[in-house]
This record gives C-alpha cells, sequence and structure tokens, in this order.
C-alpha cells in the first residue's frame, strides 16, 4: 500500500526529525472528501483536512510502527470508516472514526470547525472495551450502510 503523497510530504516537510513538543510551522492540506454515505446519512460537511499540528501530536504520542501505518491508513481510514461515534466530552474532536485495518481497529477524532472536519488525532485501539462506551452513529451492516 502507498502512502498517500500529500499526507507523506506534508511529514517530511515539516515533521520528520523534530523533536518531541517543538513548535512546527502551521499548515494545512485537504486530505480527502468523505463518501457520499457518510456524509449524507450523518449530515455531515463533506471535506477533511490535516494540520501540521495534528500530525505532530500523533508523531510524538505513537510508537514509529504504528505512525507509519497511520501515515499509510489514514486517508482510507477517514474515508471508509466502519463506524461512526459521537465523542465523549471532554475529549478533542465531536466524532470518531474507526476502521480495522489489517486485523487492528483504528480511531480517528475530528473536530467540526469553519464548516468543515478537521483531524484532531489518530490512534491504534490496545483496549477491545474502549469505544463501547460511545454513542454509535452510523456503521456499514452488510456492505450498505447503517442510518
Amino acid at each position: 500500500m502507498e502512502v498517500n503523497n500529500t499526507v507523506q510530504e506534508l511529514f517530511e516537510k515539516h515533521i520528520k526529525g523534530t523533536a518531541k513538543d517543538a513548535i512546527v510551522a502551521d499548515v494545512t492540506i485537504f486530505l480527502c472528501h468523505l463518501t457520499y454515505a457518510v456524509s449524507k446519512n450523518n449530515n455531515f460537511p463533506p471535506k477533511v483536512y490535516l494540520k501540521t499540528r495534528a500530525l505532530k501530536h500523533i508523531y510524538d504520542k505513537r510508537p514509529a510502527e504504528e505512525f507509519d501505518r497511520i501515515l499509510i491508513y489514514l486517508k482510507k481510514l477517514v474515508r471508509y470508516p466502519d463506524c461512526v461515534y459521537k465523542n465523549k466530552n471532554p475529549k478533542r474532536g465531536d466524532y470518531v472514526f474507526t476502521k480495522t485495518i489489517n486485523g487492528e481497529q483504528y480511531l480517528c477524532s475530528l473536530e467540526l470547525y469553519d464548516g468543515c472536519f478537521n483531524i484532531a488525532t489518530v490512534f491504534r485501539l490496545r483496549k477491545k472495551n474502549y469505544i463501547k462506551s460511545y454513542d454509535l452513529l452510523w456503521s456499514w451492516r452488510d456492505g450498505a450502510p447503517s442510518s
């Protein structure tokens, strides 16, 4: 699987090799459009963006192998989530997307800002019960979206 070039370029140019908690340039890139099923069934804005601030947070907080997988699968996780949840207060972000990739479940927190989504954080779920108490808003069932 190939890394999304834009995400990879953002990482290479602004994040790679920086010290933990270092301040990085404030750059935002367009990541993807949500699918029609995800966007319309949840009344979500279709555009999703990624900021260097969020990418730096992920880089600083995750092990290297997890970060590498996030770089590779970020667009797929956001564009084709298995489930959409309402995020809990006071956690950062308004909604949570989850997706199982190669047998491991990943979580992406997205926050609404100025009529679009921005990624707040992404990580691999290590605890199977982590997401159980979240309110499920939408999921794929038998290859078709539920609403």
